[in-house]
C-alpha cells in the first residue's frame, strides 16, 4: 500500500470505532467505507439488535417445551440478519443524517459527510443489504415473513423520530427488539403473552441504555436542534435511567413467571437468577453514570452486550433443566 493511499485510509476511521477493530485493519480497502457505514467496525449495535432475537427464540423454546430442528436455522440465520439489518438501518440513518452529522463532532468522520461514500453509492448499498436479509425472512414461517417487513415501518421511521419528539429512543426500542418478536413467531407460529411481556422490557432497556449513548452528543445536539432523551432530562438523568431499569425488570420477570409456570424448579430458578442478575448489571451501569464523561458512556453503553448476554444464558439453561 502506498504512502498515500495508507494517510487516506486512516483517515477514513470513524471517531467513536474501536481501535484496531476488523474493518480497519483486515477488510479490502475500498469495502472499508461501506462497512463503515454499517457500523461493523462498531459491532455493539448488532449484539442489542441480535440479543433481543435469541430471547424471543429462547423463550419460544420455553413455552412450547421443544427444541425443533429448525431452532439451529433460526439461531444462526437471525445472527447474519441482525448484521445485514443493522447495517441497512444505520445506511439509512445516514443517509437521512448526513447534514446532521457533519455539524457534530462525534459523527462528522462518518463515510457520508466526510466524502468516503457518496449518497447514490449510500442507498444502493441499503438496498442490497435490505434485499440479502429479505432472502433470510422468506426461510421463516409466513407469520414471521409478515412480522419481518412490517419492522420495515419502524427501520423507515426512526430516524425522523428525533426531529419530531424528545423521546425517539422509543422508536428506537420498537425496532431493536423486533426480532425478538419475529423469533419467537418463527419457532412458536404465534405471538403469547410472555413474549409481549419481554418485548415491553425491551423497549424500557432501549430507553435505557440509548438514554445513556445519547448523553454523548447532548450539547452537539442542542445546537443542531435535533431531539433526545438526554436533553429532555438533563440533570433528572439517574431519576430517569432508575425507572427504566425497574420497568425493564417488572416485565422480564413477568415474561418469565408466565412462561414457566409448567416448567421444573430448576427451571424457574435459573430464569429467575437470569432475571436478577441482568438487573443487577443495569443497576451497576445507573451506579457509574456520569452525564460528563464520555468514555464513561460509551462504556457502559457497549457493556450492555454482555447485560443481554447474562439473561440468555440463564433463559439457555432453564431450557434443559
Amino acid at each position: 500500500m502506498s504512502q498515500n493511499s495508507t494517510k487516506l485510509d486512516k483517515q477514513g476511521q470513524v471517531a467513536d470505532a474501536i481501535p484496531g477493530n476488523w474493518v480497519d485493519s483486515f477488510a479490502p480497502i475500498k469495502l472499508r467505507p461501506y462497512l463503515r457505514l454499517s457500523r461493523a467496525d462498531r459491532p455493539i449495535g448488532t449484539w442489542l439488535l441480535l440479543i433481543p432475537c435469541w430471547w424471543g427464540l429462547l423463550i419460544g423454546i420455553l413455552e412450547d417445551e421443544k427444541v425443533l430442528a429448525n431452532d439451529l436455522w433460526l439461531l444462526f440465520s437471525c445472527s447474519i440478519g441482525a448484521f445485514l439489518m443493522r447495517g441497512a438501518g444505520c445506511t439509512w440513518n445516514d443517509i437521512l443524517d448526513r447534514k446532521i452529522d457533519g455539524a457534530v463532532e462525534r459523527t462528522r468522520s462518518r463515510p457520508i459527510p466526510s466524502g468516503q461514500v457518496n449518497l447514490i453509492q449510500a442507498i444502493v448499498w441499503m438496498i442490497v443489504q435490505i434485499g440479502l436479509a429479505g432472502i433470510i425472512l422468506l426461510s421463516y414461517n409466513i407469520t414471521s415473513i409478515i412480522l419481518g417487513l412490517s419492522s420495515l415501518f419502524l427501520v423507515a421511521i426512526y430516524p425522523f423520530a428525533k426531529r419530531f419528539t424528545w423521546w425517539p429512543q422509543v422508536f428506537l426500542g420498537l425496532a431493536f427488539n423486533w426480532g425478538m418478536l419475529l423469533l419467537f413467531v418463527a419457532h412458536t407460529g404465534s405471538l403469547k403473552w410472555p413474549i409481549i411481556a419481554l418485548y415491553f422490557s425491551g423497549i424500557f432497556w432501549t430507553l435505557f441504555y440509548d438514554t445513556i449513548y445519547a448523553y454523548q452528543d447532548s450539547q452537539d445536539d442542542l445546537l443542531v436542534g435535533v431531539k433526545s432523551t438526554a436533553i429532555l432530562f438533563g440533570e433528572h438523568a439517574k431519576k430517569w435511567l432508575f425507572s427504566f431499569i425497574l420497568f425493564c425488570s417488572i416485565f422480564m420477570a413477568i415474561s418469565v413467571f408466565v412462561v414457566t409456570q409448567d416448567r421444573s424448579i430448576f427451571s424457574k430458578f435459573l430464569s429467575s437468577i437470569g432475571v436478577l442478575s441482568f438487573s443487577l448489571h443495569l443497576f451497576l451501569q445507573w451506579q457509574n453514570f456520569d452525564a460528563k464523561e464520555s468514555q464513561v458512556l460509551l462504556r457502559l453503553f457497549r457493556s450492555n452486550r454482555n447485560a443481554g448476554f447474562i439473561f440468555a444464558i440463564f433463559l439457555s439453561l432453564a431450557i434443559w433443566v
